[in-house]
């Protein structure tokens, strides 16, 4: 974790239209393609303060670094910073250490944001006192893989009762998408822990909220992201999803409850069912029992879809089940976070 400059916390701020100006800090690896108009989006913003963007660039494989130092040589508001590591907490860090303004914007090099993400979120700020707010992830497929995953992501089935990939209404939150935050409580809490190479948000929001903080969904924040583009990469990312959350779990007593347990369950209730299977055949009851509220759920939370993505649903379902509890299941001791 990083100590960053502080300021005189305040309760909220005052309620005055001279807007605080605003640093948004973006961890960038590998986005040649898009990096341009990521950051034009973000300069657009509807927003009536001043706006910074720092770019914390990693060891890319493309062009992304003289893209950015372009960027950046056209426009006096960007900023670039070295991430030698490549790794998100760490960009996340270097960018914020670099920053000079007192609200602090988190933005990915692929979210699109609506254009009055900034100016809602500082008022959110204001109006409920509150150290991080942040909304939906707003998944969005166009091909139908990615159709079918994006349903998944923003259903129950797919991702219990999270409000910001689910939706819901404006209130405390253990976590939020992203997040626009006050300066002084990212050093009240020494910034991202640089441990956590997933997960590193809403063990942060965690650290938040045991400080006395509050984190704030806001609907009305809504980021379209884009989804995985095939089963092997979402599995892999939520198998990372799984594990890393087992280390969260691991640091930070008292944070799994029964939906996160719910999948790690599953896979350990149909891989029974399946061993004892050949000598005791009620024990595909499990395993097929799965298999049939899958479909079903399928069937349930499809509608509209076109039918390559209604056909693809029932896999992304369970390769999402699946590979999140197995990676909690297989999550490494070595990889918990070194006690002070």
């Amino acid at each position: 974790m990083k100590q960053f400059p502080d300021s005189p916390a305040q309760p909220a701020f005052p309620q005055t239209r001279a807007w605080p100006a605003i640093s948004v800090v973006m961890p960038i690896l590998n986005e040649e393609r898009h990096l341009r108009e990521a950051v034009a989006q973000i300069l657009a913003q509807a927003y009536p303060g001043p706006i910074e963007v720092v770019l914390a660039v990693g060891p890319s494989h493309d062009r992304t670094q003289e893209v950015a130092d372009a960027i950046a040589a056209a426009d006096p508001r960007v900023i670039v910073v070295a991430n030698p590591t490549g790794r998100t907490p760490n960009a996340l860090n270097a960018a914020i250490g670099a920053s000079r303004h007192e609200i602090i914007a988190r933005v990915d090099g692929h979210a699109m944001l609506p254009d009055d993400y900034l100016k809602v979120a500082v008022e959110t700020l204001e109006e409920t006192g509150a150290d991080n707010v942040g909304g939906v992830m707003a998944a969005e497929g166009i091909t139908p893989f990615e159709q079918a995953v994006a349903r998944a992501m923003t259903s129950k089935i797919g991702v219990g009762a999270a409000a910001f990939h689910v939706g819901g209404t404006a209130g405390p939150a253990d976590t939020v998408y992203l997040g626009v935050f006050r300066r002084s409580a990212l050093a009240r809490v020494g910034g991202y822990d640089e441990h956590f190479q997933r997960a590193q948000d809403w063990e942060m929001n965690h650290r938040i909220r045991e400080t006395g903080g509050l984190v704030w969904f806001q609907p009305r924040m809504r980021v379209t992201y884009r989804p995985r583009p095939n089963l092997k990469a979402l599995a892999k990312q939520y198998f990372h999803y799984g594990r890393w959350r087992r280390v969260v779990a691991r640091t930070h007593e008292g944070t799994i409850n029964l939906r996160y347990l719910a999948p790690p369950a599953a896979v350990v209730a149909i891989a029974l069912g399946l061993l004892v299977s050949p000598v005791f055949p009620l024990g595909l009851i499990v395993p097929g029992g799965y298999a049939l509220a899958i479909v079903g759920g399928s069937v349930l939370t499809g509608s509209g879809l076109p039918g390559r993505a209604k056909a693809a649903l029932p896999f992304v379902y369970a390769a999402m089940h699946m590979s999140w509890g197995w990676g909690f299941l297989t999550s490494p001791r070595k990889l918990s976070r070194p006690r002070p």
